[in-house]
């Protein structure tokens, strides 16, 4: 009886640690899987026009002109309104954003204090404004080349690109 029971016991434990290690070996693969996810999804400084120089924007532009281009089957002078487009819409960020190097800081300056800096707030946007009045005349011009330049085709799949919430430049 003891040996059955031994027995029993010596199948019984096997299962249990069985059933533990792949519990233990699947909690740790999704856990690596929500870690790494997170961690990917975490730090996004190369994300289109955040914070890149002049030469990294010039690289991404290229990209993502070849990429618009191989989808609306441009022409080499439509991809050249392409690309002045995207430096125009570049010359509109950089005004927008200032000289400074931290617009958050300037956010978060704004509530530093006891009170709320209501004129430093009203100036902040009274340049914001300013800036973004100025460089949109020049933007509104280069889209309208660019779009003016396409044919019929071309246009129709642009609006029904736009159609489709962010279909620009989603990975196909």
């Amino acid at each position: 009886m003891f040996n059955t029971s031994f027995g029993i016991r010596k199948a019984a434990m096997k299962h249990f640690f069985q059933r533990n290690f792949k519990r233990t070996v699947f909690g740790l693969v999704g856990a690596t899987i929500l870690l790494g996810g997170l961690s990917a999804c975490g730090h996004r400084h190369h994300e289109f026009g955040a914070q890149l120089s002049a030469e990294e924007y010039a690289e991404k532009r290229t990209k993502i002109v070849d990429r618009v281009a191989g989808k609306l089957d441009l022409n080499e002078d439509q991809k050249k309104r392409l690309a002045t487009l995207g430096d125009k819409l570049y010359a509109q960020r950089t005004a927008l954003v200032g000289q400074t190097q931290d617009p958050r800081a300037e956010i978060k300056a704004l509530v530093a204090g006891d009170k709320f800096d209501a004129a430093r707030a009203q100036a902040l946007i009274n340049d914001k404004t300013t800036a973004l009045q100025s460089k949109s005349p020049e933007v509104i011009a280069a889209l309208a080349d660019f779009y003016d330049s396409l044919n019929a085709a071309q246009q129709a799949k642009v609006r029904s690109y736009l159609e489709h919430r962010g279909g620009w430049f989603h990975r196909s």
